[in-house]
């Protein structure tokens, strides 16, 4: 039998968008990475591809599948770190919503700078 497979993202929290004291960036997410807690350590995920996965009411069909999914993703790609606590900034396709703080986003381990 063989192995199970792993998880191939790494973990992070949408913690809030990019802001001033007084004004707001909706075109830049803060993730918070788990694992990560210095600027070196979030420094690895700078380039990394990241994804919203969220669940919407309606279904819609999906390529080269037969059912259709409630399933929907909201793609990025991690732009530069963030702070000292190993948070990293990264932008999306679309911005994500409001609802999506404190919600879970993958990094995926790719594309490698290995």
């Amino acid at each position: 039998m063989a192995p199970k497979a792993g998880r191939l993202y790494a973990k992070a929290v949408f913690t809030g968008f990019k802001r001033g004291q007084r004004n707001q960036r909706e075109h830049t997410a803060l993730l918070k990475v788990d694992g990560s807690s210095s600027p070196k350590d979030a420094e690895w995920y700078i380039g990394k591809r990241c994804a919203y996965v969220y669940k919407a009411q309606k279904k819609t069909s999906v390529p080269n599948k037969a059912e259709k999914t409630a399933m929907r993703v909201i793609w990025g790609k991690v732009t530069r770190t963030h702070g000292n606590a190993g948070s990293v900034r990264a932008k999306f396709a679309k911005n994500l919503p409001p609802q999506a703080m404190g919600r879970r986003v993958r990094i995926m381990m790719y594309p490698s700078r290995i």
